[in-house]
């Protein structure tokens, strides 16, 4: 697996949605005898992490697209070498808040279309029908009429978006003679119990999308390129507050510190500003800071650090601190959006 895998990423190099392999080293340490590492970039948390911070309510439409648009643009890519994944679930997609997006992680079960040496493939729960019927039939000593292509990944990431969606795990769904029967029907059932919730959001484009990805004839199924054109990925969603503490991105964004009076009186606003500054550069340099006097982000503060790490040590010392005798809220800001001077009003 290791030789695999390196060689994976070593030709995927250089795609912002596939994680960076910066060298390989030999541990001579190890228990078992001098063992092959990969040095890899360090991310930060994964999706199966976030799905368990949701607490079965689901993860917003926000964050959704957002994994659903980098998963598919690192899948455009890999397909387009010639890769297929071979094991997309949630605990190999994960956030970086430094690119901030999110990334695809663990090539070890990677091969080369048409290429397939390994007959077992995919995480249960997450398996295409066809590696099903193929791991099946290995184990019997037989092959596969069918061979496994990319499009395995599409039914992978299809439910890893519908696990996102209903904040369900949903390994006993798509093993169930119902989902076998008429999976189309079950994905209808998660929407319109979901979409009474919010049905200011349509959410019936992230329904067809995912629905593209799930069709049990692998001939059908959408690929990456088709489904980065789907109209869910038109929809401008906004961050909920609990993404914004939930990844990390190198901007600080800092609530609950200044009272309407302060803003207005520009004295009292200079002093504020030099206070908050000398205390957010106890834990890196600051690049700029900002603090809105009106409209959107009125009287909220954004940190913008050097880097990632910073801002998160930032972030775990502010939140709960007492300021002006207020305590304080700390959560993330997208940089794209700072850097556009872009301020989310759904916000809090």
């Amino acid at each position: 697996g290791f030789r695999k895998e390196r060689a994976a990423l070593e030709s995927l190099r250089g795609h912002r949605n596939i994680v960076t392999l910066y060298g390989v080293f030999t541990n001579h340490y190890s228990a078992n005898g001098p063992s092959r590492c990969l040095l890899l970039e360090l991310l930060d948390i994964s999706v199966s992490e976030l799905l368990l911070h949701s607490s079965n309510q689901g993860c917003s439409m926000w964050m959704i697209q957002h994994c659903a648009r980098d998963v598919l643009e690192a899948l455009a890519f890999l397909h387009h070498k010639g890769y297929v994944h071979a094991d997309l679930k949630p605990r190999n997609i994960l956030w970086s808040a430094e690119d901030e997006c999110f990334k695809l992680i663990d090539f070890g079960l990677s091969f080369k279309e048409g290429n397939q040496d390994v007959k077992y493939i995919q995480t249960d729960g997450y398996r295409a029908p066809e590696a099903e019927l193929q791991n099946c039939l290995a184990q019997a000593g037989l092959q596969s009429e069918t061979e496994c292509t990319s499009a395995v990944d599409l039914w992978s990431l299809g439910i890893v978006l519908l696990e996102m969606f209903s904040g369900m795990k949903l390994k006993h769904t798509v093993q169930s003679q119902e989902w076998k029967t008429n999976s189309s029907a079950i994905i209808d059932r998660i929407f319109a119990s979901e979409g009474v919730v919010n049905s200011a959001i349509p959410t019936y484009h992230l329904r067809d999308l995912i629905k593209s990805m799930l069709h049990c004839d692998q001939g059908k199924r959408a690929s990456a390129e088709k489904a980065l054109c789907s109209p869910f990925f038109s929809i401008p969603f906004a961050p909920h507050i609990e993404d914004l503490v939930m990844l990390p991105t190198p901007v600080l964004r800092l609530l609950n510190v200044l009272s309407d009076a302060s803003l207005q009186c520009e004295e009292e606003y200079e002093d504020i500003l030099e206070d908050i500054r000398e205390e957010c550069q106890k834990y890196g340099p600051v690049v700029s800071l900002l603090i809105p006097k009106e409209n959107t982000g009125k009287g909220q503060v954004f940190v913008e650090y050097a880097n990632a790490g910073d801002s998160k040590a930032a972030q775990k010392m502010l939140t709960g601190k007492i300021f002006d005798g207020k305590f304080v809220v700390a959560t993330f800001y997208p940089l794209s959006a700072y850097k556009r001077g872009y301020l989310y009003q759904n916000l809090l």
